[in-house]
C-alpha cells in the first residue's frame, strides 16, 4: 500500500470522527510544566553525568550506520588502488594502451629513481662516479647501474617527455592543416597548464604546513641529527612560526613565487617546504616557452618549422638554458615521429622480402645500441667526470661557457634515449609492463609525496632498520636496504592515495573550470 492511500484513508477516518472522539490537546498549564520536568530531568542528568558518559557519546556515535560506512569508505580509500580488485587494476593499466603510453612509464621510473636518489644521498656521496681520486669503487657507481639513484638525469627525462606530451597534438594538428582545433586546442593547454602543475603541489605544501603546525616534524628533526644514521645530506625540515598567520602568510608567498616566470633562477620556489618541488616552477615556465615556439611557427612549412625550432635551440644551448632545449627536443622528437608516422598503421606496399627480412633484423638491433649509448650518457657523474675513467676526455669536450657541466651529457642522453625507445620495441614492452605503467600513473604524486613521507615516517624506519643490523661496514648497506623496504610500501601507499584524492581531480577539475568559462565554440 502507497502513500498516497495511507493519507486518504487518515482524512476519511478524521473527517468521521467527532470533535470529542478526537484527543484533547493539552491545556497551557499542563505544557508549562512538562516543559519544567523536562528542565529538571535534564539539570539532573548533567549532575550526575560522568567522565564515562562523555567518552560513550562520541563512541555511540560512530557506531552509528552514517559513521561506520564513512570509515568504511576511508579505510577502503587507503588501501592502494593495485589491491582493489580488477576495475581499479584496469584503469592502471589498460587492456589497450595507447601508442606513446611508454613514455608514462619511462616518468614513472624516472620518478621512482628521483625517489631513490633523495633517499641514498643520507649515508654516501652519490654525485662521484666509478674510480674517482681512485678511491669510488663500489658497484653501483659504474654507469648504467648508478642510474638506479641518479636524480639529474631523471630530471632530464622528464623535461624531454614533456616536451614530446605538451607538443604532440598540436604537431598533428599543423601537420593535417586543422588551424581551428590547433588553436583551439592551444588555448586549452595554456589555460590549464597552472591548474595542472599547481592544484597538486598547492595542496601538497598546504599539507605540509599544517602537519609542521602540529608537529608532525618534530621527532625526526631530532632523529637526523644522529650521524651515525645519516652520515651524508638529509633534506632540512622547517621550522615552525610560533603564529600561525604567519606561517600561512610565509606559504602563500612561496606560492605566488612559483609563478614567477620572469624569474630564471631554477632554486628558491616552493623549496622552502619541499626542496625537491624545484622543478614545478621551471615546468610552467618551459611550457610557456614551447607555447609560444608552437603557435609561431604553426603556419610554417615542415622544413622551415625545423630549421626555425632549431636556429631557437641552438640560441637556448648557448645561454645556458638546459631546461629549455630539452623541451624543444621534446617538440623536435613529437615532430619527427609524425614525419616517419610512428603511431599509425603501415600501409601494405609491395616491396622485397629480403630486404624486409634484413631490415627486421639490423633495425631494432641498432637502435638497442644507441639507447645503450643515451643510457651511458645519462651516467656522467654529477661531478669529477675530469678524473673519473671514461669520462675524463669526455669532460674535456664540454664547452667552457656551459655553466652545469653534468647537465650536459645527461640532456644529450635523454634525448638519445627517448629517440631509441620510440623505435625499439624492447623498450616499450618493458614501459608497458604493468608495474611500470602503476608507476607512470602516480609518478607526479610520488615525486610531490615522497619527500614529506620521509620525514615523518621514513627517517623512523631507516633508524628502526639500522638499529637491527647495525652500523659497522656492509651492515650499514644492509640497513640501508632494509629501511628502503620498510619505507617504499608506505611512499607508494601515500603515492597512491594522493593521485586518487587529489591528481585525478586536479585534472577533472581544469577540464570542467575551463568548460565553465569558456566561449563555446560552434
Amino acid at each position: 500500500m502507497n502513500g498516497h492511500a495511507l493519507s486518504r484513508m487518515s482524512a476519511a477516518r478524521e473527517e468521521n470522527e467527532g470533535l470529542l472522539d478526537r484527543p484533547s490537546s493539552p491545556a497551557p498549564e499542563a505544557e508549562l510544566r512538562r516543559s519544567d520536568d523536562g528542565i529538571l530531568t535534564f539539570h539532573r542528568r548533567f549532575a550526575t553525568s560522568t567522565v564515562t558518559d562523555y567518552i560513550k557519546s562520541p563512541v555511540e556515535m560512530v557506531r552509528t550506520t552514517q559513521w561506520r560506512a564513512a570509515i568504511a569508505r576511508f579505510a577502503w580509500f587507503c588501501v592502494p588502488s593495485f589491491l582493489q580488485g580488477r576495475h581499479m587494476r584496469e584503469q592502471i593499466r589498460p587492456a589497450k594502451l595507447s601508442k606513446t603510453a611508454y613514455l608514462d612509464g619511462v616518468r614513472g621510473l624516472a620518478s621512482f629513481f628521483v625517489f631513490f636518489c633523495h633517499t641514498t644521498i643520507y649515508g654516501w656521496v652519490i654525485n662521484r662516479g666509478w674510480g674517482y681520486h681512485d678511491y669510488y669503487y663500489g658497484f653501483f657507481r659504474l654507469p648504467f647501474f648508478r642510474l638506479w639513484y641518479a636524480g639529474p638525469p631523471a630530471v632530464s627525462v622528464f623535461f624531454v617527455i614533456s616536451g614530446y606530451a605538451l607538443s604532440y597534438k598540436p604537431i598533428r594538428l599543423i601537420r593535417s592543416g586543422k588551424t581551428l582545433d590547433f588553436s583551439l586546442t592551444m588555448s586549452s593547454m595554456t589555460f590549464r597548464r597552472a591548474l595542472r602543475l599547481f592544484i597538486p603541489t598547492t595542496v601538497s605544501t598546504f599539507l605540509i604546513v599544517c602537519l609542521i603546525r602540529l608537529g608532525a616534524f618534530e621527532m625526526s628533526r631530532e632523529i637526523v641529527k644522529n650521524k651515525k644514521y645519516f652520515r651524508h645530506w638529509v633534506e632540512s625540515i622547517p621550522r615552525r612560526p610560533d603564529s600561525a598567520f604567519v606561517h600561512f602568510e610565509q606559504w602563500a608567498y612561496h606560492i605566488y613565487y612559483a609563478f614567477k616566470v620572469f624569474d630564471f633562477k631554477t632554486r628558491g620556489a616552493l623549496t622552502k617546504y619541499d626542496v625537491h618541488l624545484w622543478t614545478i616552477p621551471v615546468e610552467y615556465r618551459c611550457s610557456l616557452y614551447l607555447f609560444v615556439v608552437l603557435l609561431g611557427t604553426a603556419r610554417l612549412k615542415t622544413t622551415w618549422r625545423a630549421l626555425t625550432v632549431f636556429g631557437i635551440l641552438c640560441v637556448t644551448i648557448r645561454q645556458n638554458r638546459w631546461d629549455f632545449a630539452l623541451f624543444l627536443c621534446g617538440m623536435c622528437l613529437a615532430e619527427w615521429d609524425h614525419i616517419r608516422g610512428a603511431h599509425v598503421a603501415s600501409p601494405a606496399l609491395p616491396v622485397d622480402e629480403k630486404q624486409v627480412r634484413t631490415s627486421g633484423r639490423l633495425k631494432p638491433i641498432f637502435w638497442n645500441l644507441v639507447s645503450i649509448l643515451g643510457l651511458y650518457f645519462m651516467s656522467q657523474p654529477d661531478g669529477g667526470g675530469e678524473e673519473t675513467p671514461g669520462w675524463i676526455f669526455l669532460t674535456s669536450l664540454i664547452p667552457k661557457w656551459w655553466e652545469a657541466p653534468y647537465r650536459y651529457y645527461q640532456s644529450i642522453g635523454a634525448v638519445i634515449f627517448l629517440l631509441a625507445a620510440g623505435y625499439s620495441t624492447f623498450w616499450q614492452r618493458f614501459f608497458n609492463s604493468g608495474f611500470i605503467q602503476y608507476l607512470g600513473k602516480i609518478s607526479y604524486s610520488l615525486y610531490l609525496v615522497h619527500g614529506p613521507v620521509m620525514r615523518i615516517f621514513g627517517f623512523h624506519l631507516m633508524t628502526l632498520a639500522w638499529n637491527i643490523t647495525g652500523v659497522q661496514g656492509k651492515w650499514y648497506d644492509a640497513g640501508f636496504a632494509l629501511g628502503m623496504m620498510l619505507s617504499l610500501p608506505v611512499v607508494i601507499t601515500f603515492a597512491d592515495m594522493f593521485w586518487r584524492g587529489v591528481d585525478i581531480p586536479s585534472v577533472k577539475f581544469a577540464r570542467w573550470f575551463e568548460s565553465k568559462v569558456s566561449v563555446k565554440s560552434d
